[in-house]
C-alpha cells in the first residue's frame, strides 16, 4: 500500500516532529512524512533542499536516511494548527500526496509503538482513529446534547453510534474515504462562531492555554477540533475503526502509540523536579527519549544521554519516593 504520513507543527514542537519520524521509521514505515509548519525552522532542518511542492513554493525537502522524506510545507492561515487538521490533510490529497492510497495524521508529541503494518491493516477496517483519556460519553451527555442541538440550527442531524469519544491526534483514513476530511471541515467551520473563531483553541503559544470564548453553562466545544471530529462522526455514514485507550497508551499494557498530553511535552519534562515531587519519569517520556537518535537527531547525543540517565536515576527514586 502507498501510504504517507503528515503533521502539523510550531515552535518547539519541531522535536516532537523528529522522534515521531524516527518511530515511523524504526517500525518500519517508508515514504513520505509531510510537515506543515508556522514560524521558523530548527537548524536540523535547514540542511535540506529547499524547492516547490505543489502550491508550496518555499518548501524544504529532508531525506535523513534511504527511505523516507520529510517534506516541510509553510502554513498560511488564521487557523490554529490544532483546527487546521483536515484541511492539511485535503490540501495533500489535491496536491504532493494525490497518488498515495492512504494518509495518516499524527500530533507531533506522539512516538509509534507497534510496526508499520498494523497501521495499515488498520486503515482498511475503516477510518482509524483512538478512545481519548476522557471518553466515554453516554448518549445523552450534555455535551453530545449540545452538539445535536448545535448543529440541527444549522440544518446537520446527528446520529448516536455509540459512547466512545475519540482523541483528534491521529486519524488514518483510505483516499475513498475522503468524504469524512470534507464532513470534518464543514463540522468546524460551522462550529467557529460558537469558540470565537476557528483561530481560536485550548492551546496558545505550543502551551495548554485556552483561547476559546466561553459559553453558558457546558463547554461543548472546550477541546474544539476533538469536538467537531467526534461530532463528525455522528454524521458520517461511513465505517469507524476504533482503537481503546491502549491505543495511545492511556492504560495500562501494549500501547499502539504512546500519545503525550498535557505539559510539559517530553523534551520538557525536568525529571529530577518531578522525582523530587514525589512522581516517576512517564511513559511517553521513556519512549520519546528512545526515539531521538535515528535517523534523525534534533538533540545533541549529550543531552540524549544526560535524558536518559536521568531517567534511570528519577526511577530509582520512585522506588523509594512516591505521591
Amino acid at each position: 500500500m502507498n501510504s504517507a504520513i503528515c503533521t502539523v507543527f510550531e515552535g518547539h514542537y519541531h522535536y516532537g516532529v523528529a522522534a515521531l519520524s524516527n518511530s515511523l521509521y524504526k517500525k518500519g514505515f517508508r515514504g513520505n512524512i509531510y510537515v506543515g509548519y508556522r514560524g521558523a525552522l530548527p537548524n536540523w532542518v535547514m540542511n535540506g533542499k529547499r524547492e516547490t511542492i505543489g502550491k508550496w513554493k518555499d518548501a524544504i525537502t529532508l531525506t535523513p536516511v534511504e527511505g523516507i522524506q520529510l517534506l516541510f510545507l509553510p502554513i498560511v492561515t488564521n487557523y490554529n494548527m490544532a483546527n487546521y487538521k483536515p484541511d492539511f490533510m485535503l490540501e495533500l490529497w489535491e496536491g504532493p500526496a494525490k497518488y498515495e492510497e492512504a494518509l495518516f495524521y499524527f500530533d507531533p508529541d506522539i512516538v509509534v509503538n507497534d510496526s508499520w503494518s498494523c497501521f495499515e491493516q488498520w486503515v482498511n477496517c475503516g477510518i482509524a482513529l483512538c478512545e481519548d483519556v476522557n471518553s466515554p460519553l453516554q448518549e445523552f451527555h450534555p455535551r453530545r446534547e449540545g452538539w445535536r442541538n448545535y448543529y440541527k440550527k444549522h440544518n446537520i442531524d446527528l446520529e448516536f453510534k455509540n459512547q466512545i469519544y475519540v482523541n483528534a491526534g491521529f486519524v488514518g483514513l483510505l483516499k475513498k474515504n475522503i468524504s469524512f476530511l470534507n464532513l470534518w471541515i464543514q463540522f468546524q467551520e460551522v462550529m467557529g462562531p460558537a469558540i470565537g473563531g476557528l483561530e481560536n483553541s485550548i492551546f496558545l503559544n505550543q502551551t495548554h492555554n485556552s483561547t476559546v470564548l466561553k459559553l453558558e453553562g457546558f463547554q461543548i466545544f472546550d477541546k474544539p477540533d476533538q469536538d467537531a471530529l467526534n461530532a463528525t462522526i455522528e454524521s458520517y455514514d461511513g465505517t469507524i475503526s476504533y482503537m481503546g485507550k491502549d491505543g495511545m497508551g492511556f492504560v495500562l499494557g501494549d500501547a499502539t502509540m504512546f500519545h503525550a498530553l498535557g505539559s510539559p511535552k517530553p523534551w520538557k519534562t525536568n525529571q529530577f523536579l518531578r522525582a523530587f515531587n514525589g512522581r516517576t519519569p512517564r511513559i511517553v517520556d521513556l519512549a520519546y527519549w528512545k526515539n531521538t537518535s535515528y535517523p534523525i537527531l534534533a538533540h545533541s547525543k549529550n543531552e540524549i544521554s544526560k535524558k536518559k540517565i536521568a531517567i534511570k536515576i528519577c526511577k530509582l527514586i520512585g522506588r523509594f519516593y512516591k505521591v
